[in-house]
Order: structure tokens, then C-alpha cells, then sequence
């Protein structure tokens, strides 16, 4: 089932709370439910102990694993910012204009959703691993609810043309090779706006630069604080950026921009 206009409207917050608890994980003193140590240094002793790494080595595995997933995140919401248009992204509400087949949505319907869940993925690394399993699952499902309900609302505002959408391009596992101008949807004409999309797009780009760079830190209280200060500067550029609409995080209308 797809996410209310409620639900669209408040995701932030929704998704806001989860990550939270997702890092300060309350059930594991009072009900001795997993332990406080990071996903990131649970996996490197888990891969230790198969044997399938020195613990000198799974560490850097780690990392990089982690760092890699935060910089498809960055690559993913940039990209599709920029040919969405960084308004649209930071809507309030639902739209529905024109269908939107340029940059990433020529291969993924949802790009931003993607991106936004390699985000999170990135993030949990530095949670304990039951607060990372938590967050995951329920961010996993809040993601797909919001893509089910823009899916409904983008159906019955633009008919046809988003029918052929959906059957010429994947929801989330993205396909190269996707012929789509012969099933009679055109490029809307969009020049991606690079520098907007950037600006727009600080708080991807932050989790990125904790996991690749302040993770050899082994300071995890650090890395917290880097992905919180970055989110906040992220809520600061999105309420001075000119022309922005109410505040959102993921609004993935990919197929459903303004008309120009």
C-alpha cells in the first residue's frame, strides 16, 4: 500500500526519527539487546573471525565498502536533482506535470529513493548493528510506501504516458539498456542544473565525506556528529535556497516535473 499525503508531507520527519533511533538503538541496556559498538567495527570482527580477513585489513574492507555505498548515494541524488530540478525535489506535496524520462530516469524510475536508501545504508555503518538492522528495515518499507503512492497519484494524473513509463523503465534496479524514445516518450527538453543540484544535495554529500575520510578516525562519536552537523547545514541551504518550496528530502516526481 502507498504512503498518504500525510505520510509524503512529514517523510522527513518520519525518516528523521528513525535514523535517530536507529543510532541511539534504546533497547540494548535496558533489555540487553545487541551491543554498542558501530555496524563498521561488528563487521570487521565478523569477517575476522570467518577467516576471511586479518582484522588489520577488514577494517579498511569496511570502510571502503561503506564509503563506496555513501558515494552512490551522492552520484544518484545529484544526478537526479539536476534534471529534476532542485524545487520539485524539496516539494511539500505530490506533482504531477510532464513525464520526466531524462539523465537517471532514462534508466531507474526513482533515482533520488535509490540514492536516498544508499544514504541511509552508508549512515548505518556507524550505528550499532540492531539500531542499523532497525533503521534499514523500517526505512527500506517507508521508501517503497512513498514510491507506491507516487506511483497511484502519477498514474491516475498523467494516464498513458506514464503506463508506457512503467513498463519501459524499473522501479529501483537500474537497466542500461532501456529503449524508450520508440515507445512514444520524449526528452522533455531539461537542462540539468549541476550547481543547484550540489548545493541542494549537502547532506549526501556529507555522509560521504564522514565515511570516506573521517572514518580512519575510529572515532565514532565524531563521525556522528560530522553526519549531524551535515544534515543541519543541508536544512539551512534548503530553507535559504531561493524559490524553494516547503522543505522535503526525497520527492522523487521523477516522472511527474513541472512543465517548462
Amino acid at each position: 500500500m502507498g504512503a498518504t499525503k500525510i505520510e509524503f508531507r512529514l517523510r522527513v520527519a518520519i525518516m528523521a526519527v528513525i535514523i535517530t533511533l536507529g543510532f541511539w538503538a534504546p533497547w540494548i541496556e535496558p533489555l540487553g539487546i545487541g551491543k554498542r559498538v558501530s555496524l563498521m567495527a561488528w563487521l570487521a570482527f565478523g569477517l575476522t573471525r570467518l577467516g576471511l580477513f586479518q582484522f588489520g585489513v577488514a577494517v579498511p574492507v569496511v570502510i571502503v565498502l561503506s564509503a563506496l555505498i555513501a558515494a552512490t548515494a551522492v552520484v544518484l541524488r545529484i544526478w537526479g536533482t539536476a534534471w529534476l530540478g532542485a524545487n520539485t525535489v524539496l516539494h511539500g506535496q505530490m506533482k504531477a506535470g510532464v513525464v520526466m524520462a531524462d539523465g537517471p530516469y532514462r534508466y531507474v524510475r526513482n533515482p533520488l529513493y535509490l540514492g536516498s536508501w544508499c544514504m541511509f545504508a552508508a549512515m548505518a555503518f556507524v550505528m550499532p548493528p540492531t539500531g542499523a538492522l532497525f533503521s534499514m528495515i523500517l526505512l527500506t518499507a517507508f521508501l517503497l510506501r512513498l514510491i507506491l503512492g507516487e506511483e497511484a497519484f502519477l498514474s491516475h494524473q498523467l494516464g498513458q504516458p506514464y503506463q508506457d513509463y512503467l513498463r519501459a523503465v524499473p522501479r529501483l534496479f537500474p537497466r542500461l539498456r532501456v529503449k524508450l524514445w520508440p515507445d512514444g516518450i520524449r526528452p522533455t527538453g531539461r537542462k540539468p542544473q549541476w550547481l543547484r543540484a550540489m548545493t541542494s544535495e549537502v547532506n549526501p554529500i556529507g555522509v560521504f565525506i564522514t565515511m570516506a575520510f573521517l572514518s580512519w578516525s575510529y572515532d565514532g562519536r565524531l563521525m556522528v556528529r560530522a553526519i549531524i552537523v551535515s544534515l543541519g547545514i543541508s536544512l539551512v541551504v534548503h530553507a535559504l535556497m531561493p524559490n524553494a518550496p516547503r522543505l522535503g528530502d526525497t520527492a522523487d516526481e521523477h516522472v511527474a516535473a513541472n512543465p517548462l
